[in-house]
């Protein structure tokens, strides 16, 4: 998708001046009294790995005619800045496979600044990190301090297997390049029962090793994968008392504005986050809401509920129509979400695929 979209603010056409928004607009606050200050924002479903617990091998992905071009996403989030979000991850799919990404990436580090002016906080994304090394540098420029990058093995037969492409050497690359160009890595890795469990502790002390933070991640029922999830399952639980069998864990109060819960371990120098929706439900301190590349928002990553924001984008009145359709979305954001990882052959809790709706 050769887009060759350039973004320059100010446009004048902006959706939202934020100049004048951040005291005429109201903040996003659900009906449980929770703030919204983290948008998840997806650019495209496609990714160019198929790791088993996320997809089938021969996915189909949306028509490229579907996707909201760079400079709509760019308005879609100039829309929540004005309404209080703070930090924006970009997601997919992965993300660094969308052409000119890098413009957008642009354009929204312009809007990197003090929160008490309305600006954003915290720029970052969420890669698979085959298409780091080719981008960190570009990334580093435009204001993005940290990424996130997936990473479930060490050994490259495991990781062929896993995500069906022999692609771990661009991986650990990409990992390099992000760190030589100064940005923060923090890996996430998938615990996956019977196939990384035990070598989640090599993973995570040669990844502090090498100055990164690690999140550990328990499997989640989204999308048909052509595999039993919960032959997949892996309690966080348990992996945190394995682990306490060989290292020193201690409870760390560290917060990144998502759901994991940190410790620190003694022996490698290191932080590691634990996310655990089934084991340990995260929901009441929900921040965050979601947006797909064709611009539909989820409120909750574990539910039905939806709003299209495209339409809104797309109407005759986008200001008035994005400012209600993110009032709706606060309305149905539901309390917590409801997975379940206790019934053999059960139909996903939720028939999407998260490369659709957005890591």
């Amino acid at each position: 998708m050769n887009e060759g979209v350039q973004i320059d603010p100010p446009r004048q056409r902006d959706l939202i001046e934020l100049n004048a928004s951040a005291s005429a607009l109201p903040p996003l606050v659900d009906n449980f009294q929770r703030r919204i200050t983290y948008l998840r924002l997806s650019v495209t479903d496609r990714c160019d790995l198929r790791c088993s617990y996320c997809m089938p091998e021969r996915m189909t992905f949306l028509p490229k005619a579907e996707v909201l071009t760079l400079e709509e996403l760019h308005d879609l989030a100039t829309g929540f800045i004005a309404r209080g979000v703070t930090k924006i991850r970009i997601t997919g799919g992965e993300p660094l496979v969308r052409r000119d990404i890098i413009d957008l990436f642009t354009a929204l580090g312009r809007r990197l600044g003090p929160k008490e002016h309305g600006g954003l906080a915290e720029l970052t994304l969420t890669t698979n990190g085959t298409q780091l090394a080719s981008h960190a540098e570009a990334l580093a420029h435009t204001g993005v301090k940290r990424v996130n990058v997936s990473l479930d093995t060490l050994d490259r037969a495991k990781f062929a297997k896993l995500t069906r492409r022999d692609a771990l050497p661009q991986v650990l690359e990409g990992i390099a390049a992000a760190k030589a160009a100064g940005l923060r890595v923090k890996l996430n890795a998938v615990a996956l029962k019977g196939i990384n469990e035990g070598e989640l502790p090599d993973l995570i002390a040669w990844a502090h090793g090498q100055g990164h933070d690690v999140t550990l991640i328990e499997v989640m029922p989204l999308g048909d994968v052509e595999e039993e999830r919960l032959d997949q399952y892996l309690p966080l639980d348990d992996v945190r008392r394995d682990l306490e069998h060989r290292w020193t864990l201690t409870d760390n109060a560290h917060a990144t504005g998502g759901p994991a819960r940190y410790v620190d371990v003694a022996e490698t120098g290191g932080r590691l986050g634990f996310i655990t929706p089934h084991t340990n439900n995260f929901c009441a301190g929900c921040n965050r809401l979601r947006v797909t590349a064709t611009g539909q928002l989820y409120p909750c990553l574990g539910g039905g509920e939806q709003v299209d924001l495209r339409a809104a984008l797309r109407s005759d009145a986008p200001e008035a129509n994005l400012a209600a359709a993110l009032d709706e979305a606060l309305r149905i954001k539901p309390e917590k979400h409801h997975f379940r990882m206790d019934n053999r052959d059960a139909a996903p809790a939720v028939p999407r695929h998260m490369s659709m709706t957005g890591g």
